[in-house]
């Protein structure tokens, strides 16, 4: 009897996973990528949330990632899926800036919302529901699929100690962080990762920001700049979407789309926790490498500051989505204030300086 009952135990187990899993679609996308796989917490996390899609599903869903460059330009994700082109890609929210202004404040918004203020506001606030609503006329779904920790604020050949030595300057940066420093005179321009070594070190720029620490250790740029520039006032967090092209999207069942948006989840999870884990030691190995670190100025941050705010008025007179996505992320910054200023030791309590 004993026998009996375990086989039917196991029967009973097996035809409800096999149940459960044929609830999942068969899904074979391709997904490309606007960073490399090897850029380590900006371009790992979207492979490993494929790996998770496969494993969970028993391969019925499959999110294959290919390289930039391999399928489409790396700074070409949004059109080739708004288009139809491609069923879905990943990459930084901010490069249809030229096209949809608004969705730089999804990627990085200037002396905003820091990582985990971002996922709470996404999640638990009006973030998310803002998100879809500004992509639907472009027939894409985006996702949340990856935030990490603050970028740092720049590579520079020297010391930066006034605002009067950014006139001039040959400056990479993206989304509204380029606009801003373009009103100190900077010529700004948007250059892919891989670009940025060989412009810095034959003059095509002066400076450039990219990403972590850990980013732009593996770009090499502490070797051709020596000054090494934070906080990154300009992305206090950075965040990577999965864009779906929203007809394909609404041919997934409810399952699918779950097993997806529960994915991206964990992809925020692990983004975040190893930004967090590997920063300070590649800070000391710049360090050791003749790098030095600074932090911006009371007077230079302030001037940010200034010019911030006249650009997101001026965005957000001329955009009313803009205007209505900003309004509620410094809303909810407002009322997050006190438990952020109360709830948390200061920064520097009971550090070394350095």
């Amino acid at each position: 009897m004993k026998k009996v009952l375990q086989a039917t135990a196991l029967t009973v187990t097996i035809a409800a996973s096999t149940t459960a899993m044929a609830e999942f679609d068969r899904v074979r996308w391709q997904v490309p990528m606007g960073f490399p796989s090897t850029l380590t917490a900006l371009g790992d996390t979207m492979p490993e949330v494929a790996k998770m899609v496969s494993d969970i599903s028993g391969g019925r869903v499959t999110l294959q990632t290919f390289e930039p460059g391999k399928l489409i330009p790396s700074l070409g994700v949004f059109e080739n899926v708004s288009n139809g082109n491609l069923p879905a890609g990943y990459s930084w929210m901010g490069y249809e800036w030229g096209q949809i202004p608004a969705s730089a404040l999804f990627g990085a918004t200037p002396f905003g919302l820091e990582s985990q203020e971002f996922l709470a506001w996404m999640y638990h606030k009006d973030g998310d529901k803002l998100l879809k609503e500004l992509f639907a006329p472009y027939n894409v779904y985006p996702i949340l699929c990856g935030t990490i920790s603050p970028e740092a604020a720049g590579w520079f050949r020297e010391e930066m100690d006034s605002v009067d030595k950014f006139k001039g300057l040959k400056f990479r940066a993206a989304g509204v962080g380029g606009e801003i420093m373009s009103e100190f005179g900077m010529s700004v321009t948007l250059l892919p990762g891989g670009e940025l070594y060989q412009a810095l070190e034959t003059g095509v720029l002066d400076a450039t920001e990219f990403s972590l620490p850990t980013v732009d250790e593996q770009l090499g740029f502490y070797q051709v700049a020596k000054h090494y520039y934070l906080p990154g006032w300009h992305q206090p967090s950075t965040n990577q979407f999965l864009y779906i092209n929203l007809d394909e999207w609404k041919k997934l069942n409810g399952e699918t789309q779950a097993l997806i948006e529960t994915s991206c989840k964990a992809g925020n999870t692990m983004a975040l926790a190893k930004a967090e884990a590997l920063q300070g030691a590649v800070l000391k190995r710049f360090k050791e490498n003749g790098v030095q670190l600074h932090q911006y100025s009371p007077e230079i941050l302030n001037a940010f500051q200034e010019a911030t705010d006249r650009v997101m008025k001026r965005r957000s007179e001329s955009d009313p989505m803009f205007a209505k996505i900003y309004g509620s992320m410094k809303e909810f910054q407002a009322e997050h204030s006190a438990w952020k200023k109360y709830g948390y030791l200061p920064r520097d309590w009971n550090m070394d300086n350095e």
